[in-house]
């Protein structure tokens, strides 16, 4: 991929994390980038092509720093999961982001098909490793064994998108680090008196 193609993805991340992908035109990505949209149109052929190319690279790059996380043997899966938690927590500190497959599920219905697989592929890819990761923490007896690993991913991953969202439309700040202390809270075990 060339430079300039990253740097229309950029730019088309940034903006349907922060406007939604209907709300978007070439002419917006083209003003900022201070380039012609016959240039997007070179390397994106349609508005489609240009969405399903962002969340191939987002999926990508998260998989690939869930991977790394996991990696390390030695850390706990609370540990694990807090790295999981990062990008989330940035995106609640810019007050205008959410994830980016979390603002285009909003629009679901109304995306191009390729589209719709990677979103679902997403959500699919999140609560599959999330589910994996929980699984861990009650196997290494980290976690409550009575939390179903299948149920609680779902609730995390649920609870994150959803806090993006809220903390978005009503200013709240701290409100992803509350719902990552109460998802802590539901998972790991009481300290022994």
């Amino acid at each position: 991929m060339t430079a300039t193609a990253d740097r229309i993805l950029d730019v088309m991340q940034d903006l349907i994390q922060t406007r939604g992908f209907s709300a978007i035109s070439y002419q917006h990505i083209a003003d900022v980038l201070k380039v012609t949209k016959a240039s997007i149109h070179y390397h994106f052929p349609s508005k489609a092509d240009l969405g399903s190319a962002v969340i191939r690279r987002y999926r990508a790059l998260l998989m690939a720093m869930m991977e790394e996380a996991t990696g390390d043997e030695s850390r706990s899966t609370w540990d694990i999961l807090t790295l999981y938690f990062g990008p989330y927590l940035e995106f609640a500190d810019s007050a205008e982001k959410v994830c980016l497959c979390g603002a285009l599920a909003g629009e679901y219905p109304s995306l191009p098909p390729d589209m719709q697989a990677e979103v679902a592929a997403f959500f699919a890819e999140q609560q599959a490793w999330l589910e994996q990761m929980i699984a861990r923490g009650i196997d290494r007896g980290e976690f409550r064994r009575s939390a179903s690993a299948a149920v609680s991913a779902r609730l995390m991953l649920s609870a994150l998108q959803g806090a993006l969202l809220v903390q978005r439309a009503g200013g709240e700040a701290g409100l992803l680090t509350d719902v990552t202390a109460g998802l802590k809270a539901c998972l790991v075990e009481s300290p022994q008196p």
